[in-house]
């Protein structure tokens, strides 16, 4: 299982093929990558130097949008290559109001302004979720085009911190796009607002059919 680095009030499970991006480096962490790209040879130095930069900033993206979480999946595609996604895991304000309450209050807007569009509710262990999914245009890393990439968004309802738990995935792949809505819902299933470590792991029957995606 996976915790909220800052405040541990919500707990999910990483699905299989994905690793957890660190997003709070240390300082000596961070060292050690600078030093790992000045010991490469000079062809491959400034190829790393602008991946290490990338994460940089990514770091810094998702911290200042409240992210507590986040993972990269590498899955083999059709082609023999691979499909890439990102997964990520934040909590979102209420306001104060039920949280429960906001999310019916969602579900019947987006059924009345954007029929068709995927929006609707789903039955989790934690309490009645929202999906939402959309294909938008995004720019592509590391280059200055466009391409079409697919989204999905489940937001989980906490009553006891008056939190809303919005676990996103996207990716570039959207010919897979019903494999990784298995697996977004995957992940919201496994969603917990009771530290597991206080329960017996032969009752996380979601977490662990849930490795088998892709698999």
């Amino acid at each position: 299982m996976t915790y909220d680095v800052e405040r541990p009030a919500f707990w999910y499970g990483i699905p299989y093929g994905y690793a957890q991006l660190d997003l709070h480096p240390s300082l000596d962490r961070i060292e050690a990558l600078v030093e790992q790209v000045l010991s490469l040879p000079e062809e491959m130095r400034e190829r790393a130097a602008e991946v290490l930069q990338f994460y940089a900033g990514t770091v810094t993206l998702l911290n200042s949008e409240r992210v507590q979480g986040c993972a990269i999946g590498v899955h083999p595609d059709d082609q023999g290559g691979y499909a890439f996604s990102v997964l990520t895991v934040a909590g979102v304000s209420s306001a104060g109001a039920d949280p429960k309450l906001v999310l019916a209050n969602m579900v019947g807007t987006a059924d009345r302004s954007r029929p068709g569009e995927g929006v609707r509710p789903l039955a989790l262990p934690s309490g009645t979720g929202l999906l939402a999914e959309e294909r938008r245009r995004s720019p592509a890393p590391g280059t200055g085009s466009q391409e079409t990439v697919w989204q999905g968004t489940i937001a989980v309802p906490d009553a006891d911190s008056a939190e809303i738990i919005l676990v996103q995935l996207v990716t570039a792949a959207v010919d897979r796009a019903d494999d990784y809505l298995r697996v977004l819902i995957g992940v919201a299933h496994t969603v917990t607002f009771t530290d597991p470590t206080s329960a017996d792991d032969s009752d996380n029957g979601v977490a662990n059919a849930m490795r088998s995606d892709f698999g």
